[in-house]
C-alpha cells in the first residue's frame, strides 16, 4: 500500500532534526506518518495502463514502502520480463532509509535477489539533478503532498530550481507535488506515459495553472479520472488519477492536447474496468491555455461552450465591474479580539468594539439589519470586534490596559499576525462593507446586504459597491448565472465545500446592466424560510429572460451547469459522511 504523503516522514518523522520535528508538532500525526494509503487495486490499475511492454523502463519517484513498484514488477512479469530484466528497467527513489528497505523487502517476493538493485535511497530532486534525467517509458506513483512552507531545505530549493529550468515560476503557494510532476514529465521518452495519483487541486487552484499548461504542452492526450467516493477513506484531501499519454520530444505551446475527464461513482467502478474501456468513453474537451480551470471539464462540451459564450457576451460582466470583494478582518487571534456582549461588559470594554459577523451561520437570509445583529448579541454570539484606534492606543484606559496585559501573559502578541503589528493589538482594515459574500459555500454562493453596521472576520468576504445600489447588486446575484460561474471559478475539497477567494468571487458572472430583480426584501424572506429555488425561478424570468434576453432553453442549460457541479461536490460530502459512520458503500 502506497502512502499519499510518504516523504513527509523524512521531514517530520524519526529521521528529522529536532528543529524540523518542532515545526511539524502541530500537524496531524497520521499525515506526518503517511497514514493514508493507495490500494493495491488502484496501483495495479495504473501500472496496467502505463506499462505497455516487457522492455519498458519504469520510474517511481517517491516509492515509499513499494506498493507501486510491486504492481509495476507484476505488470512487467505478466508481459514476459524476467526478474533480472526488471531490475535493469525498474527504478524506485525513496528518501527515507527505512521505507527504502521496506520497498526492497516487498520486491523480494516477486523478484528474489534482483530486488536489491531497484530502490535508490535518495531525495528525488537530488537524484534527478545528478542522473542526467534518464529517459523512461512510464512513470508511476503518488508524490507527496506537502505545502511549500513545510518543505525544508535543501530539498525545496532543488525542487523549485528544476521547475525554473523547465520554464515554470513557482511561488510560496506551490505544493511540492507540482515539481514532482514537472520533473517526472521531463524524464519521459517521446511517447512515454505518466500515471500519478494527484490532489484534485490540479484541476482548480491558481498555483497549478502553469502546470496545467505545461502538461498540455508536453502530451498528446491527458485523462483525469475522478471518483465521487474518496480514494482514501481517512483523508479529507480529494485526489484524482492523472494519466498522460504520448509525451512529446519537445514542448509545444500550440500542441492540440486531447483532455478528457472521467468520473466514476466508486473506486471499484474504476479498478473493475479495463483502462482502455473506461477512458474510451470519455468525451474530449476543447481546452484553453489561459487561466481556465480544468474543473470546468466535468461539464459536457455543450455546457462548456455555453458558459464560455456567456463570459464573452455583452450581456454579462464579472462581479468586479459592479463591486470589489475583499477578505474580512484578519485579527491574528480571534480568542482575544472577538468577544461576546457579556465579555465586553465584564471586561469594561464598552466603546472599544465594532459590531461584527464572525460566522456564516449568523447570516440567515439575503440581508442583515441592526435588529438581526442585536438578536445575535443577545443570544451570546461573539459579535463584537475589539477595535482600538491610534488615539486610544496612546492613552489606554485602565481596563483596556489590563486586558491587553492579560493577552500578553498568554503570549497572544507573539503570534505571527500580531507580532508584525506595532502595537500588536491594533487590528488593521476594520471597515464596514456594503455587503457580505460567503467564502465557504454549501448550496449557493450567497451574498448578503449589510444594513447592520457590522464588519466581518476573514471567514466571510466583504463586498463594496463601485457605484450601483448595493441592494440591486446583491439582488442580481441570486441567479443560476452567478451560481453556475461560482462552481466553475471556485475550488472544492474532499468534504464537498466550495470555496471562493476574493479574486475568484470577483470573476463571478453578473448581468452587465442591473435592470431588475426580485425585491431583496422578498428574497430575504424566501431564503430565510428555505425557498431559495423560488427566488432563482423568479429571477430567471425577470433577470435572465426579460432583461438579458436568454431563452427558456438557455436558462435550462444554465441551471443544469449549476446543478451538475453542485451535486458533484455534494455527493462527495455524502460519501465522506457514510465512510465516517462506517456505513456500507
Amino acid at each position: 500500500m502506497k502512502r499519499i504523503n510518504s516523504s513527509t516522514i523524512t521531514i517530520g518523522g524519526a529521521h528529522a532534526s529536532v528543529s524540523q520535528r518542532g515545526r511539524f508538532a502541530d500537524l496531524d500525526i497520521d499525515k506526518l506518518r503517511g497514514g493514508y494509503y493507495t490500494s493495491s487495486e488502484v496501483a495495479e490499475w495504473l501500472c496496467g495502463w502505463a506499462i505497455q511492454s516487457a522492455g519498458d523502463a519504469v520510474l517511481e519517484p517517491s516509492c515509499g514502502d513499494g506498493a507501486f513498484l510491486e504492481a509495476a514488477a507484476r505488470r512487467l512479469r505478466a508481459l514476459g520480463a524476467t526478474p533480472a530484466k526488471i531490475a535493469r528497467h525498474l527504478i524506485g527513489v525513496e528518501i527515507i532509509p527505512a521505507e527504502a528497505r521496506l520497498a526492497t523487502e516487498r520486491l523480494r517476493t516477486e523478484l528474489g535477489k534482483s530486488a536489491e538493485k531497484i530502490v535508490c535511497n535518495s531525495d528525488f530532486f537530488a537524484w534527478w539533478q545528478a542522473s542526467n534525467q534518464p529517459a523512461f517509458d512510464a512513470i508511476i506513483g503518488n508524490p507527496p503532498f506537502i505545502r511549500y512552507q513545510s518543505f525544508p531545505e535543501p530539498h525545496r530549493t532543488r525542487a523549485m530550481s528544476i521547475m525554473g529550468e523547465q520554464g515554470l515560476a513557482p511561488n510560496r503557494l506551490t505544493n511540492i507535488w507540482v515539481p514532482f510532476v514537472v520533473a517526472a514529465t521531463a524524464s519521459l521518452k517521446p511517447g512515454g506515459r505518466l500515471a500519478l495519483v494527484l490532489p484534485a487541486e490540479i484541476l482548480q487552484v491558481t498555483y497549478a495553472a502553469q502546470l496545467r499548461s505545461y502538461l498540455t504542452d508536453h502530451f498528446a492526450r491527458i485523462d483525469v479520472v475522478a471518483c465521487n467516493e474518496l480514494f482514501f477513506e481517512k483523508a479529507e484531501q480529494e485526489v484524482v488519477l492523472l494519466l498522460a499519454d504520448g509525451a512529446l520530444a519537445s514542448a509545444s505551446a500550440g500542441n492540440e492536447c486531447r483532455v478528457a475527464l472521467t468520473e466514476a461513482k466508486t473506486v471499484s467502478d474504476i479498478t473493475g474496468s479495463a483502462p482502455t474501456l473506461l477512458l474510451g468513453r470519455a468525451e474530449a474537451k476543447t481546452i484553453r491555455h489561459d487561466s481556465e480551470k480544468w474543473l470546468k471539464y466535468f461539464l459536457d462540451n455543450r455546457q462548456i461552450s455555453f458558459m464560455r459564450a456567456l463570459r464573452e457576451a455583452e450581456i454579462t460582466t464579472p462581479m468586479s465591474t459592479h463591486a470589489s470583494i475583499d477578505v474580512g478582518v484578519v485579527t491574528g487571534k480571534n480568542e482575544f479580539f472577538v468577544l461576546s456582549a457579556e465579555q465586553v461588559s465584564a471586561l469594561g470594554l464598552e466603546g472599544h468594539t465594532t459590531p461584527l459577523v464572525s460566522r456564516s451561520a449568523q447570516l440567515q437570509g439575503s440581508k442583515i439589519g441592526k435588529a438581526d445583529w442585536k438578536t445575535l448579541a443577545a443570544a451570546g454570539d461573539r459579535v463584537h470586534l475589539l477595535t482600538i484606534n491610534d488615539a486610544q492606543a496612546g492613552k489606554l484606559s485602565a481596563k483596556l490596559r489590563r486586558y491587553i496585559e492579560d493577552g500578553e501573559r498568554k503570549e497572544f502578541h507573539k503570534g505571527y499576525k500580531c507580532s508584525i503589528r506595532k502595537p500588536w493589538y491594533l487590528v488593521p482594515s476594520v471597515w464596514v462593507p456594503d455587503g457580505f459574500a460567503f467564502r465557504q459555500i454549501y448550496d449557493f454562493p450567497r451574498m448578503v446586504l449589510n444594513a447592520s453596521g457590522a464588519t466581518s472576520t476573514d471567514t466571510i468576504h466583504r463586498l463594496r459597491s463601485k457605484g450601483a445600489s448595493p441592494e440591486r447588486i446583491i439582488a442580481n446575484t441570486y441567479t443560476w448565472l452567478t451560481a453556475a460561474s461560482a462552481e466553475i471559478e471556485g475550488r472544492s475539497y474532499g468534504g464537498g465545500v466550495l470555496e471562493l477567494e476574493p479574486t475568484e468571487a470577483e470573476r463571478l458572472l453578473m448581468p452587465a446592466t442591473l435592470n431588475g430583480a426580485m425585491p431583496l426584501v422578498e428574497v430575504d424572506q424566501l431564503v430565510r424560510t428555505g425557498y431559495l429555488d423560488k427566488v432563482l425561478e423568479e429571477n430567471a424570468r425577470v433577470i435572465l429572460r426579460e432583461h438579458m434576453g436568454l431563452s427558456a432553453s438557455d436558462c435550462k442549460l444554465l441551471k443544469s451547469v449549476w446543478i451538475k457541479m453542485r451535486d458533484r461536490r455534494n455527493s462527495r460530502k455524502r460519501m465522506s459522511q457514510k465512510v465516517s459512520r462506517g456505513d456500507a458503500i
